[in-house]
């Protein structure tokens, strides 16, 4: 009997890719072959009651600090390019604020951590790179020489072949052979992590808790109280979750599956489309995924020795067309895991309850404008919060994709000035507009210019739901 994964095994070799990411990548062929899709039914988990909320947690002695720092490692997911909003570089170069990317904040973040706690060159700092976003990033980090050396502060993540849907033999593509791959999705942190040696260089040098979270989400700094709770409860694996929102509902959330009495994260694509009202149900499942997480390196590399070296994530199917940008080119599957499902393959895994302040992670524009405003603070520290006033909910904003869905759209819309949303509960703009110096947004706003020419939006207080816009 022919083995249909042959042909990826060789053609993943062939671009040099390790056996870590091979093994992980047949994994999810497999279960591909087994025609599973990665749903996870309402009827297979149950709710989340209750969980530990870190403010409760107390602040570890300042001498206790620097020995839990020389045995952690920061590491930053860094591989996307942000194209969903028209970029061409690392999204984590995009400028946030006073002049400053992600990176520089991430940058500055690490180096006041080690200046205020005594910890000296700790803790470790790491980027999982991608190909994509490894020179971009290693030039800014040159700025920051007290960091190390650029090229010892990363790692790249791995690439996998798309799956032509019909035969499921790797796609062919002659005139564009970069489409013939795609992203694995964040899962792919431990096999990367594994195969690009780093988890064994780390577990030498004694560093055996590592802290992992997005580049995009300023709030994800290294809490020393966290990290002190973590290292005491000797948990395997930890994930930190936060109450979900109306804008969160269709974000992955946490879960319990009565079956083993494992915690589970279940994602939107994992989903059926007949459980999508359960799904969404803030009430029923209260906890969102921030993908922060804390990881003991040690039981990593046990459970991939246990696991033939890969860490068994439920396979996410996505159904693609070869070419994203035509929709004629063949159907292809793109298979991907998420980093956070890994709770369920580690006995003991725990989760708990964090402050929206650790999560303001940029996704979309309209995410973008929020961290930009006064709805957010950027602190002593470097961290990007939510404003005291916003009482751990951010504001809701959504912007004409028409005009606004890439950077440059968004740039136009703020040359002038960039409003108050301090007091905002909604905000809503359809059509072409650019709002002057000093406009404050207070409550559900909704601006609407239905004409082809921008609207200039002038200085002044707007409140209630509707404003019309005339052009100049």
């Amino acid at each position: 009997m022919i083995d249909r994964f042959l042909p990826f095994a060789e053609k993943m070799r062939a671009d040099g890719l390790s056996e870590s990411a091979v093994r992980a990548f047949e994994g999810n062929f497999r279960a591909l072959e087994r025609h599973e899709t990665g749903m996870i039914p309402e009827t297979a988990l149950a709710p989340i009651a209750g969980l530990p909320h870190a403010q409760t947690l107390p602040i570890p002695p300042a001498e206790a600090l620097p020995p839990l720092l020389r045995r952690t490692a920061v590491i930053k997911l860094n591989g996307g390019l942000g194209t969903g909003m028209g970029l061409e570089k690392a999204k984590s170069l995009l400028p946030v604020r006073e002049g400053l990317s992600f990176l520089d904040l991430i940058a500055r973040q690490i180096l006041h951590l080690r200046a205020t706690s005594g910890g000296g060159s700790v803790p470790r700092f790491l980027l999982m790179n991608s190909f994509s976003t490894s020179a971009d990033t290693r030039a800014l980090l040159t700025h920051y020489p007290d960091l190390g050396a650029p090229e010892d502060l990363e790692f790249l993540q791995s690439r996998v072949p798309k799956i032509l849907a019909d035969t499921l033999t790797p796609l062919n593509w002659p005139e564009n052979p970069d489409m013939e791959w795609c992203p694995p999705g964040h899962g792919d942190l431990y096999a990367s992590l594994a195969g690009s040696g780093w988890l064994d260089k780390l577990l030498a040098e004694g560093i055996i808790y590592a802290f992992i979270s997005n580049s995009d989400n300023l709030g994800a700094t290294l809490d020393p109280a966290l990290l002190a709770w973590f290292a005491e409860s000797g948990a395997p694996f930890l994930m930190e979750v936060t109450r979900r929102t109306a804008a969160d509902k269709k974000g992955g959330h946490l879960a319990l599956r009565p079956s083993d009495g494992r915690l589970i994260l279940r994602e939107s694509a994992q989903c059926p489309d007949a459980d999508a009202a359960s799904f969404q149900d803030i009430g029923r499942h209260r906890f969102f995924n921030t993908n922060n997480l804390w990881i003991r390196l040690d039981h990593l590399k046990e459970t991939l020795l246990q696991h033939g070296g890969l860490i068994p994530l439920p396979m996410i199917r996505n159904s693609k067309t070869a070419d994203p940008r035509d929709k004629t080119s063949p159907p292809v599957y793109q298979l991907e895991t998420a980093m956070g499902a890994a709770i369920e393959s580690f006995p003991g895994a725990a989760a708990i309850e964090v402050s929206r302040t650790r999560f303001a992670p940029v996704k979309t524009t309209s995410d973008l404008l929020i961290i930009r405003s006064d709805a957010c603070q950027l602190t002593s520290d470097f961290r990007l919060e939510l404003h005291p006033d916003r009482h751990g909910i951010p504001p809701e904003v959504n912007l004409d994709n028409d005009h606004y869905k890439l950077v440059d759209g968004l740039d136009a819309l703020l040359a002038q000035g960039i409003p108050s949303l301090r007091h905002t509960s909604k905000l809503t703009i359809k059509g072409p507009a650019t709002f002057h110096a000093g406009v404050q947004i207070q409550g559900d706003v909704t601006f609407t210019n239905p004409h082809p020419d921008p609207s200039p939006i002038p200085s002044g207080i707007y409140a209630g739901p509707d404003h019309p816009l005339t052009p100049l």
